[in-house]
């Protein structure tokens, strides 16, 4: 098991869960992942990050799988610009690669939104730290777990 897929797993054990991690293979879409655990699409939670370009920090929108991020109410929600967070900007603030990030069990703090449209369900799915495994969990604890705070940011 990889050190990331061991750091979620761990968080949210730490939280009092006990995770559903199945392996879906390379999931390169939100669809292919909802295929893969038989969801609907917008119960995969898509972890979005920006670099803010003033702070120079990554920030994350925690998104419905078939929900878009408008980077102009992004923007506003943050307080500052947001461009395109690189590989290593993502490794260094999350603990994650790009494509694996999890919305949980990251290395450094993080400033993070999460789209209300996932809170329509009471399951999500979202990645356990590799671009291979997801996670299951009630989609009503992601806010606490992750200190998303619920915010129109979609196109």
């Amino acid at each position: 098991m990889s050190k990331s897929l061991k750091r979620v797993r761990a968080a949210l054990e730490a939280a009092g869960q006990t995770p559903e991690i199945r392996e879906v293979g390379q999931a390169r879409t939100a669809q292919e992942a909802a295929d893969s655990v038989g969801c609907e699409i917008d119960q995969i939670a898509k972890s979005i990050i920006f670099r803010a370009e003033e702070s120079g920090d990554a920030v994350l929108f925690l998104t419905a799988g078939g929900n878009k991020v408008c980077a102009d109410k992004a923007s506003a929600l943050a307080g500052e610009p947001l461009g395109k967070a690189d590989a290593a900007l993502i490794r260094a603030q999350t603990g994650f690669a790009i494509g694996g990030v999890s919305p949980v069990g990251h290395l450094n703090p993080i400033r993070a939104w999460i789209d209300p449209r996932l809170l329509d369900f009471d399951m999500v799915w979202a990645a356990a730290g590799t671009p291979r495994h997801v996670f299951a969990l009630d989609a009503h604890l992601l806010p606490e777990l992750t200190g998303a705070t619920p915010a129109a940011f979609t196109l």
